[in-house]
Protein backbone atom coordinates (compact mmCIF):
# COMPACT_ATOMS: atom_id res chain seq x y z
CA UNK A 1 0.00 0.00 0.00
CA UNK A 2 1.30 3.55 -0.65
CA UNK A 3 0.27 6.47 1.13
CA UNK A 4 -0.12 10.08 -0.12
CA UNK A 5 -0.15 12.57 2.81
CA UNK A 6 2.98 14.19 3.87
CA UNK A 7 3.08 16.44 6.78
CA UNK A 8 5.35 19.11 7.16
CA UNK A 9 8.84 17.76 8.01
CA UNK A 10 9.83 18.56 11.68
CA UNK A 11 13.36 20.31 12.41
CA UNK A 12 14.89 16.92 13.46
CA UNK A 13 14.44 13.04 13.28
CA UNK A 14 13.62 12.86 16.94
CA UNK A 15 10.60 14.53 16.59
CA UNK A 16 9.25 11.85 14.80
CA UNK A 17 9.49 9.80 17.88
CA UNK A 18 7.75 12.53 20.26
CA UNK A 19 4.72 12.64 17.78
CA UNK A 20 4.66 8.72 17.33
CA UNK A 21 5.15 8.63 21.15
CA UNK A 22 1.48 10.36 21.37
CA UNK A 23 0.12 7.69 19.42
CA UNK A 24 -1.86 5.22 21.33
CA UNK A 25 0.68 2.15 22.42
CA UNK A 26 -2.81 -0.35 21.61
CA UNK A 27 -5.92 0.89 19.53
CA UNK A 28 -8.68 2.11 21.34
CA UNK A 29 -12.18 3.53 19.65
CA UNK A 30 -12.65 5.61 22.47
CA UNK A 31 -9.35 7.48 22.00
CA UNK A 32 -9.87 10.33 19.13
CA UNK A 33 -6.07 9.95 18.37
CA UNK A 34 -6.08 13.39 16.69
CA UNK A 35 -6.86 15.09 19.40
CA UNK A 36 -4.55 13.08 21.00
CA UNK A 37 -1.68 14.26 18.70
CA UNK A 38 -2.72 18.16 19.37
CA UNK A 39 -2.56 17.39 22.70
CA UNK A 40 0.44 15.85 23.56
CA UNK A 41 3.35 17.42 20.48
CA UNK A 42 3.03 20.65 18.56
CA UNK A 43 1.10 19.62 16.16
CA UNK A 44 -1.87 22.60 16.23
CA UNK A 45 -5.07 21.35 13.86
CA UNK A 46 -6.89 18.32 13.04
CA UNK A 47 -6.00 17.71 9.50
CA UNK A 48 -1.93 18.60 10.63
CA UNK A 49 -2.23 16.00 13.00
CA UNK A 50 -4.71 13.26 10.68
CA UNK A 51 -2.02 13.70 8.39
CA UNK A 52 0.72 12.68 10.83
CA UNK A 53 -1.23 9.57 11.86
CA UNK A 54 -1.20 8.77 8.11
CA UNK A 55 2.20 9.08 7.34
CA UNK A 56 3.34 7.56 10.73
CA UNK A 57 1.62 4.43 8.89
CA UNK A 58 3.49 5.27 5.68
CA UNK A 59 6.89 4.86 7.59
CA UNK A 60 5.38 1.53 9.56
CA UNK A 61 5.41 3.25 12.98
CA UNK A 62 1.83 3.23 13.05
CA UNK A 63 -0.87 0.72 12.59
CA UNK A 64 -5.33 1.62 11.76
CA UNK A 65 -7.21 -1.12 12.89
CA UNK A 66 -11.18 -1.31 13.25
CA UNK A 67 -10.50 -0.10 17.04
CA UNK A 68 -8.07 2.68 15.93
CA UNK A 69 -4.88 3.09 15.74
CA UNK A 70 -2.11 2.05 17.57
CA UNK A 71 2.13 2.47 17.64
CA UNK A 72 3.67 -0.93 15.94
CA UNK A 73 6.55 -2.54 17.30
CA UNK A 74 8.90 -1.34 14.61
CA UNK A 75 12.09 1.03 15.64
CA UNK A 76 12.85 4.30 14.73
CA UNK A 77 15.93 3.84 12.82
CA UNK A 78 16.96 5.97 9.96
CA UNK A 79 17.50 2.77 7.34
CA UNK A 80 13.71 1.81 8.01
CA UNK A 81 12.29 4.87 7.79
CA UNK A 82 14.55 5.38 4.30
CA UNK A 83 12.83 2.34 3.34
CA UNK A 84 9.47 2.95 4.37
CA UNK A 85 9.49 6.50 2.75
CA UNK A 86 11.14 5.25 -0.19
CA UNK A 87 8.36 2.24 -0.63
CA UNK A 88 5.20 3.45 0.66
CA UNK A 89 5.19 7.31 -0.12
CA UNK A 90 3.11 8.19 -3.28
CA UNK A 91 5.51 10.80 -5.76
CA UNK A 92 9.20 9.58 -3.51
CA UNK A 93 10.57 6.86 -5.90
CA UNK A 94 9.82 9.31 -8.91
CA UNK A 95 11.83 12.32 -7.47
CA UNK A 96 14.47 9.88 -6.49
CA UNK A 97 14.93 8.52 -9.88
CA UNK A 98 14.92 12.02 -11.38
CA UNK A 99 17.70 13.12 -9.16
CA UNK A 100 19.75 10.40 -10.35
CA UNK A 101 19.24 10.70 -14.18
CA UNK A 102 19.89 14.01 -13.20
CA UNK A 103 23.88 15.65 -14.44
CA UNK A 104 23.55 18.48 -12.03
CA UNK A 105 21.63 19.40 -8.49
CA UNK A 106 17.64 20.86 -9.42
CA UNK A 107 15.52 23.01 -7.96
CA UNK A 108 12.34 21.57 -7.00
CA UNK A 109 10.72 23.18 -9.65
CA UNK A 110 13.32 21.58 -12.08
CA UNK A 111 12.14 18.43 -10.44
CA UNK A 112 8.70 18.64 -10.37
CA UNK A 113 8.28 19.33 -14.28
CA UNK A 114 9.75 16.16 -14.63
CA UNK A 115 8.45 13.99 -12.61
CA UNK A 116 4.59 12.95 -13.65
CA UNK A 117 2.04 13.65 -11.31
CA UNK A 118 -1.71 14.10 -11.10
CA UNK A 119 -1.49 17.43 -9.30
CA UNK A 120 -0.57 20.10 -11.29
CA UNK A 121 0.79 24.11 -10.58
CA UNK A 122 1.11 25.03 -7.28
CA UNK A 123 -0.37 22.01 -5.11
CA UNK A 124 2.01 20.02 -7.52
CA UNK A 125 5.85 22.03 -6.35
CA UNK A 126 4.64 22.18 -2.59
CA UNK A 127 4.18 18.08 -2.34
CA UNK A 128 7.34 17.92 -4.49
CA UNK A 129 9.20 20.32 -1.71
CA UNK A 130 7.73 18.35 1.28
CA UNK A 131 8.53 15.36 0.07
CA UNK A 132 12.55 16.64 -0.92
CA UNK A 133 12.65 18.03 2.67
CA UNK A 134 11.82 14.90 4.01
CA UNK A 135 14.45 13.04 1.79
CA UNK A 136 16.96 15.46 3.14
CA UNK A 137 15.99 14.91 6.85
CA UNK A 138 16.06 11.30 5.84
CA UNK A 139 19.58 11.31 4.51
CA UNK A 140 18.58 10.33 1.30
CA UNK A 141 19.20 13.90 -0.88
CA UNK A 142 21.81 16.64 0.29
CA UNK A 143 20.64 20.50 -0.61
CA UNK A 144 22.80 23.03 -1.71
CA UNK A 145 21.81 26.71 -2.47
CA UNK A 146 18.13 24.95 -3.04
CA UNK A 147 19.46 23.02 -5.18
CA UNK A 148 18.93 18.66 -4.60
CA UNK A 149 21.16 15.85 -5.50
CA UNK A 150 21.47 12.19 -4.34
CA UNK A 151 23.31 10.88 -1.24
Amino acid sequence: MRFKPVPEPPAALADVATIRAAVPERPDERIDCCARLIERTYLEERDEAADWLTFLRALELAADGPAGFAQTSNEIDPESLRTAFRERVVGVVGILETLEAADRPLEPADICNRVRTRASGEEALERTERLLEWAELLELVAVDSGRYRLR
